[in-house]
């Protein structure tokens, strides 16, 4: 083999072992998930597509859109006044270290280990529950154990929301250069005009790429909302496990590859426009 051609090949073998890993654990299952949705005893049909329009199954993407979508936006907001007020300490500072190294861990921090901590803490009998009703006489489940329900996702999500958003976002902030602001100001411009004119308009992109990001990590969660919400089957990821496992212990793949499907598109469309809007931010991050 010629010596440039060898060098060539080098960097494919390096990425060898990932491609393996995605094919067996990402590509192979995803083939097989929706596979399922399309062949049954009969062989191939395409009549369980028409489950993605029933009532059920629309209610459960409505519920997975609107609590992903409101975590999401609660998720940019917040994270994004965290990251201006991060971005204006040193960078190498102790405290921009210490919330750096702080998100980095709580954005992965979920799944059971979450939503036991938030029944620790403010579920019926919680901590804090226990003690705002016995010292201070105020029940937080006056109306409903609401943790235990759809609207219990917001808070448990917004847990690993935020801190997404500043790992995400404050690259962006941080790269807004000082001499842009300068520039306006020598124009005569105000602050006001920088941040309408130059700032926003630069980090748009980012905000809405991170925002999209928020929103397909919420879409797709489901181990936090599996330990929270026993019964029932409310947003898309319960809907799939109740049709795997079944009442009867019978479960029914197609119903669950059909899901997984619409899943599929949803995430497809949102990571195509988070590719993008990332794209376009990353010009102003060099």
């Amino acid at each position: 083999m010629p010596p440039r051609t060898s060098r060539k090949l080098l960097p494919a073998l390096g990425l060898a072992p990932f491609a393996a890993y995605v094919l067996l654990f990402l590509a192979v299952p995803t083939v097989l998930a929706i596979a399922s949705g399309f062949f049954g005893q009969q062989g191939f049909t395409l009549a369980r597509l028409s489950e993605l329009a029933s009532p059920t199954t629309l209610a459960a993407f409505w519920a997975s859109v609107w609590v992903s979508a409101l975590t999401a936006l609660l998720g940019a907001v917040i994270g994004a006044v965290l990251c201006w007020a991060l971005a204006a300490l040193p960078e190498g500072g102790p405290l921009r270290r210490a919330v750096d190294s702080a998100s980095s861990v709580l954005a992965q921090f979920g799944g059971v280990m979450l939503a036991f901590a938030f029944i620790a803490t403010i579920g019926i009998q919680g901590v804090v529950t226990v003690f705002l009703r016995d010292r201070l006489g105020i029940d937080i489940f006056a109306d409903g154990v609401w943790l235990y329900e759809l609207p219990g996702l917001i808070l448990p999500f917004l847990y690993f929301q935020i801190p997404l958003m500043v790992i995400t976002f404050l690259p962006a902030v941080s790269a807004l250069k000082p001499d842009w602001a300068e520039a306006v100001a020598t124009l005569g411009g105000s602050s006001a005009a920088y941040w309408f004119r130059v700032g926003l308009p630069v980090l748009a992109p980012a905000f809405l790429g991170s925002l999209l990001l928020l929103f397909a990590n919420a879409f797709s969660a489901y181990a936090t909302a599996a330990a929270l919400i026993s019964q029932g089957a409310q947003i898309v990821p319960l809907q799939i496990r109740a049709a795997l496992i079944g009442e009867t212990g019978a479960g029914d793949t197609g119903s669950a590859g059909v899901l997984a499907l619409g899943m599929i598109v949803v995430m497809t469309v949102v990571m195509l426009a988070y590719g993008r809007l990332m794209a376009r931010a990353a010009r102003w991050q060099r």
